[in-house]
């Protein structure tokens, strides 16, 4: 699968533990998709929605074309995420039940379409993101001893 990544939401890794990821399809306008293969896109406070069984992304901000004079878009307008019903009513019923968040993860183009991971995820407590943080600095201290070579 050819698969290339515009960006990441490195701070939802930080901030949730994520579960379950799903891909879905953005609906975009003419002059987003021209700005997403420009990597002119921030997903850091962007979270989605479900509203009557269709599910919606907010504060995703996609800069404006530049060449795109009065046919440009609105940066930060709610886009719809396209996903199978019966994802979106699992998700709904996690959400509800469970108390998790959906959160997009990474923004790639496939085949030339424009799809979104996203993921169920519940938010992490303090000690957690400290936990999480240790744990990386012992893996990297243990790369860095195995790389050196006496």
């Amino acid at each position: 699968m050819d698969k290339k990544v515009i960006t990441t939401n490195r701070k939802a890794f930080h901030d949730y533990t994520i579960f379950d990821k799903y891909v879905a399809g953005i609906v975009l306008t003419g002059t987003e998709i021209k700005s997403i293969r420009k990597n002119a896109i921030n997903l850091k406070d962007s979270f989605c929605k479900i509203e009557d069984n269709e599910i919606f992304l907010y504060n995703c901000h996609i800069s404006p074309y530049e060449q795109g004079n009065r046919f440009n878009h609105k940066a930060e307008r709610v886009r719809k995420l396209l996903l199978n019903k019966k994802e979106i009513l699992k998700m709904h019923s996690k959400v509800k039940k469970d108390g998790y968040s959906i959160v997009p993860l990474e923004v790639f183009i496939t085949h030339g379409f424009a799809k979104v991971e996203i993921g169920l995820a519940k938010g992490k407590k303090l000690h957690d993101k400290r936990d999480d943080i240790a744990q990386k600095d012992q893996k990297r201290e243990i790369d860095r001893a195995s790389k050196i070579r006496y």
